[in-house]
């Protein structure tokens, strides 16, 4: 059912003071030794002079102007931050507290206002098996508070999970170097290049999201679920071991265990979030 704006604006309030006392008290310090600095950005060329760097060179300018030129970098003095939130059927399963979905937008929250307090820019992708919506990266509460809305209360056309277009949409379309955080539940296969790519191009972090229940089942005998994303449907039994029966639900639709371990070490290694 869908939220009334009151309710959108209670969820989002509440989101916010309670992602910024995180902010203030715990997380403001730890993101900046983090991600500030994570490299220096071409600025122009010039001619070389006594002393220059030759590793800086620019080779193709040098061999057009007849001598040598080097390139000037500047360091870094703000990050772009990209949210890429998954918002296929799946997130809206949730037996604890809250949803997937809603735990999302919480994760969203306190990494969107760590990064401007930093004076970063942030930006939002919103996919399922299609992207849904893309907000681009700027700054500022109000803009922080949309990014929190969107994650809450898109209505997505879609409901399964493509991974995969979501790591090219983000490789694509953002073209400057940002440090990405592809928050979903990551139930869906065949996505490791697309991953790697992304990785190479963006500093990825990938926060998986999951719920006590899809990791194991209480022993009430036979059950049928549905699958939210694509509506097939089976039967298992949850009174031996429950951990088994997950294992199937695995083959059925991709694991977390995304990346080998000497490829999870480069960078792009999932952070578990449950709810």
């Amino acid at each position: 059912m869908p939220l009334t704006s009151q309710e959108i604006i209670k969820r989002v309030r509440r989101i916010e003071i309670r992602t910024n006392r995180l902010v203030n008290e715990s997380l403001a310090g730890e993101y900046h030794s983090v991600f500030k600095g994570r490299g220096m950005e071409f600025d122009e060329v010039r001619e070389y002079a006594l002393g220059d760097d030759v590793r800086n060179i620019d080779w193709n300018v040098t061999s057009r102007m007849g001598h040598p030129y080097v390139k000037k970098y500047v360091e870094e003095r703000e990050l772009t931050v990209m949210l890429v939130v998954d918002a296929s059927a799946s997130g809206d399963f949730g037996t604890v507290q809250r949803t997937k979905r809603e735990v999302a937008a919480e994760v969203c929250a306190l990494l969107a206002f760590s990064a401007i307090r930093n004076n970063d820019r942030v930006g939002l992708l919103i996919f399922t098996d299609r992207e849904e919506k893309y907000i681009p990266p700027r700054k500022g509460r109000n803009h922080v508070l949309r990014v929190i809305r969107e994650v809450l209360t898109t209505r997505p056309k879609g409901k399964g999970t493509n991974l995969t277009l979501a790591l090219e949409s983000l490789s694509r379309g953002i073209r400057r170097r940002s440090v990405a955080f592809v928050v979903s539940d990551f139930l869906d296969a065949g996505f490791e290049k697309a991953l790697r790519i992304a990785n190479q191009k963006h500093d990825l972090i990938a926060i998986a999201l999951s719920d006590p229940r899809e990791r194991e089942l209480p022993p009430v005998g036979i059950l049928e679920l549905e699958d939210a994303e694509s509506g097939a449907s089976m039967l298992i039994g949850a009174e031996i071991n429950s951990e088994i029966d997950y294992e199937v639900l695995k083959v059925r639709r991709g694991s977390r265990n995304f990346l080998p371990a000497e490829e999870r070490a480069d960078g792009a290694e999932p952070a578990p979030t449950s709810i």
